[in-house]
């Protein structure tokens, strides 16, 4: 009996999606486990598993294309033990030629070999040479977007069928690219957003579905959610020291700790010890967590992704050290598996390593905190009631203040400073 495979909603944001890469061909055999396709979600690139076994049929989806809803059917299996019957055709399912209907009588001469519809209705058939390009969705987008005519184009893909690859290889010969169109309609409750033709050469770039992801969620947060800021200065000079002396100490197992490690494990243990910020808001409840498992914000080709650590506050830091380098190359090959990004009771933003010496961060729903980390820099310091000179970095936490008073923010942000400024803490 044959098993219809459906677009797989593989994480709890994702409405769509792009099929981007088949793994198998129209009569291959496939067993449960096997690998049928990558496909990329708003958050990564995943692999699509089949939980069957039989003969892959019909390819409904062709490669590359973006935009496919969540339940489409986009392959067919059949089981071996049936009759199997393989499509001709691997390609996309595409609507049969458009065609006109005449809402005036037309003469129908004895000659003429147009078929009848049956209906009393005369049926003229479209016969532009543009109708009978056989080219993927994606492929007539991006070559729209370049100005580039397909009609020159041969198609590497099924039954000559032009690809996203065909037109990424495309030398000259471009027809002139299309005046600037009007940006479609956001599906947000954020305001229509319009392209506006200012006349400076520029390139429509299309946004992946993570980019889409973002865009409508931090503009829900920023909307939705009340941020309020706390910001404290925090001086790092013993935390430097006792890392140099954990990396002297853990060279010999390859293990070399970041200071980032140093402030996971800081907000980890800083929200154990303020629970009343370790919450989401829910409405009419609050969920109040008793781990501490902390997003880090990973910054990818396509946007940014936040791989978590969790139980930061009981691991050592030599442990979310290893882990953090593990899932930081995970995110960057976009192989981060939904376990692996998806929840989190906090984040944790680091841009100290490009420079930045302090800044606002936007909270990610349904968390109700993220701590902003800026660059660490020598700056004067009143040390033991004499002014000296301290490396001191900037530490601002954003909070939901539905969620997180203003005092148990200060609290926090007090408490992390300690445990930074004393170290040793964060080994015992």
């Amino acid at each position: 009996m044959p098993t219809e495979l459906k677009m797989p909603a593989l994480s709890p944001t994702m409405e769509e999606g792009t099929l981007a890469r088949w793994l198998v061909k129209v009569g291959d055999s496939v067993s449960s486990g096997d690998l049928l396709a990558e496909i990329e979600t708003d958050k990564a690139t995943m692999e699509f598993e089949a939980i069957d076994e039989g003969i892959v049929t019909e390819i409904l989806v062709s490669e590359g294309t973006d935009g496919v809803k969540v339940g489409t059917v986009i392959a067919v299996i059949q089981g071996e033990d049936d009759e199997v019957k393989v499509a001709p055709k691997a390609i996309a399912a595409k609507p049969a030629t458009p065609i006109t209907v005449s809402a005036e009588p037309v003469e129908v001469r004895p000659d003429d070999k147009r078929p009848s519809t049956g209906s009393g209705l005369t049926v003229e058939k479209k016969t532009d040479a543009a109708d009978r390009i056989i080219a993927s969705p994606l492929a007539k987008r991006i070559a729209a977007d370049k100005g580039i005519d397909l009609s020159g184009l041969s198609g590497s893909g099924p039954n000559g069928r032009i690809v996203k690859a065909d037109v990424e290889a495309a030398k000259g010969g471009a027809a002139p690219a299309p005046a600037p169109v009007a940006a479609a309609p956001a599906s947000s409750s954020a305001d229509v957003v319009v392209a506006v033709d200012t006349g400076i050469p520029h390139e429509a770039i299309k946004l992946s579905n993570m980019r889409k992801t973002i865009a409508r969620r931090l503009t829900e947060s920023k909307q939705t959610v009340p941020h309020i800021y706390l910001t404290v200065d925090i001086r790092l000079d013993a935390l430097l020291k006792l890392r140099g002396e954990l990396n002297a100490s853990l060279e010999s197992r390859g293990i070399k700790l970041s200071v980032n490690d140093m402030l996971i494990k800081a907000l980890g243990l800083a929200l154990a010890q303020i629970p009343a910020c370790n919450v989401s808001f829910a409405g009419d409840t609050m969920l109040q967590y008793s781990r501490s498992d902390i997003s880090v914000a990973v910054s990818i080709p396509n946007g940014l992704i936040t791989p978590i650590i969790t139980d930061a506050g009981n691991k050592t830091i030599s442990a979310i050290s290893t882990e953090m380098a593990t899932l930081a190359a995970k995110a960057k090959d976009g192989k981060l598996q939904p376990h692996e990004y998806q929840g989190g009771t906090a984040s944790i933003s680091n841009m100290g390593m490009m420079g930045i010496k302090q800044f606002d961060a936007v909270i990610n729903p349904p968390q109700a905190m993220i701590l902003a980390i800026g660059a660490g820099e020598k700056r004067p310091y009143v040390v033991d009631d004499a002014l000296a000179i301290a490396t001191v970095m900037s530490a601002t936490g954003s909070f939901d203040h539905r969620a997180i008073d203003g005092a148990d923010g200060a609290m926090l942000m007090k408490t992390f400073k300690e445990l930074v400024e004393k170290p040793l803490g964060l080994v015992a």
